[in-house]
């Protein structure tokens, strides 16, 4: 990265060379110098644009062990926290940092500990409020509140907490706010704590040169064989939608059946065994995993080669959440929706209007029907 055009030190550039990164994203040429200029920001940024950087760079460069607790980070998910705390880590390695991650599931004790020696902080919403009400965090030192994934956190039912958080911050302090949707909520909520932001809209990151999109039409009954047939094909990394928690565990039981290396993800899982499977997943020790849409927010790999929508979401911005999972860092990816009769049909609808022409009708042959783990066997002839 030029240090010169983002204000980056020779250490830091000399940093991030090695682990080539030598060019700045769109999010980061226009997001860096605005932080280091004292502006508010509020950007539309999608998973893989670079955004955690954008403000952990110029964070970690603004920051020193004595200054004592200076930002906050608050984020929707476990992983997402560890994930964000990873990165400050990282890049903060010559810095000697107290950097912190905090949400639930984990031992509170630990972290209240950890918090005493802290400079950045990168929590959930329900933890934080735990850890102020417990009189564990004092946020009267902040300098930087950074809201990430906004509009994640409002689909949540957050907002409430995440405003009492805000309360407790001082009322000088730069203010980032990132979501991939500014939909009206997150709107109100800039409007209420940003100071004249710089505002970055840019637009959503599906290439269809990088990213091929398509669809089955198939039935409830039908559905699930279909998948397998599918999944069986190609040994690819794939990572497989469902709306409900419970769906994830049938499904992923139902692959694993067939001889398909799958586990599943969701919010009903305990810290530990998310974190484990998240890990397997990264280093490929399965290679097909089955999620909801909130266990998967904070799940950053980038050789995703497949994702299939299984239940189709609710809402375009989900779709385009979901499919922006594969075709990350300059590779290919397809994402493949299977689309019963009914309620899957009438949430595809939309989402085929909004995405035309770049979403292919694939026909079902029977052989997507016949099940390539356990062939039929032929009838005897009399």
């Amino acid at each position: 990265m030029n240090s010169e055009s983002l204000q980056l030190t020779t250490a830091m550039v000399g940093l991030l060379g090695r682990h080539n990164i030598t060019t700045a994203t769109p999010v980061q040429r226009e997001i860096i110098p605005a932080i280091f200029g004292g502006q508010d920001v509020i950007a539309q940024s999608e998973t893989g644009s670079g955004k955690t950087l954008s403000f952990a760079i110029p964070l970690i460069e603004r920051t020193k062990p004595r200054d004592g607790l200076k930002a906050l980070v608050i984020v929707p998910t476990r992983e997402l926290a560890q994930q964000i705390a990873a990165e400050f880590v990282k890049f903060s390695h010559n810095n000697h940092l107290g950097i912190t991650p905090v949400y639930g599931g984990a031992p509170i004790n630990e972290q209240i500990r950890k918090l005493k020696r802290t400079n950045i902080v990168i929590g959930t919403p329900g933890r934080l409020i735990d850890l102020l009400m417990r009189g564990a965090l004092c946020l009267d030192t902040i300098q930087y509140l950074v809201i990430d994934e906004a509009d994640r956190m409002l689909d949540m039912g957050f907002i409430d907490d995440i405003e009492k958080i805000i309360r407790h911050t001082p009322r000088q302090r730069q203010t980032l706010l990132f979501s991939a949707t500014i939909a009206e909520e997150v709107v109100r909520l800039s409007q209420k704590y940003l100071r004249t932001p710089k505002r970055l809209q840019l637009a959503p990151n599906v290439k269809p040169e990088f990213l091929r999109q398509a669809y089955y039409q198939t039935s409830p009954e039908q559905k699930l064989q279909l998948l397998i047939s599918l999944l069986s094909r190609e040994k690819n990394i794939s990572l497989v939608f469902c709306n409900r928690k419970n769906k994830t565990e049938t499904i992923a039981r139902q692959l694993s059946h067939k001889g398909i290396l799958a586990r599943c993800l969701n919010g009903g899982m305990t810290q530990t065994q998310r974190d484990r499977v998240t890990t397997d997943f990264r280093h490929k020790a399965f290679n097909v995993l089955v999620a909801t849409d909130v266990a998967a927010r904070g799940l950053h790999i980038d050789d995703i080669t497949h994702v299939y929508n299984y239940d189709i979401p609710r809402d375009i911005d989900s779709y385009t959440h979901r499919v922006g999972r594969t075709a990350r860092a300059g590779n290919r990816g397809k994402a493949i929706s299977l689309v019963d009769h009914g309620e899957g049909k009438r949430f595809f609808k939309p989402i085929l209007a909004a995405y035309r022409g770049m979403i292919e009708m694939k026909t079902v042959h029977e052989r997507e029907y016949s099940d390539p783990i356990f062939p039929r066997q032929r009838r005897k002839e009399n």
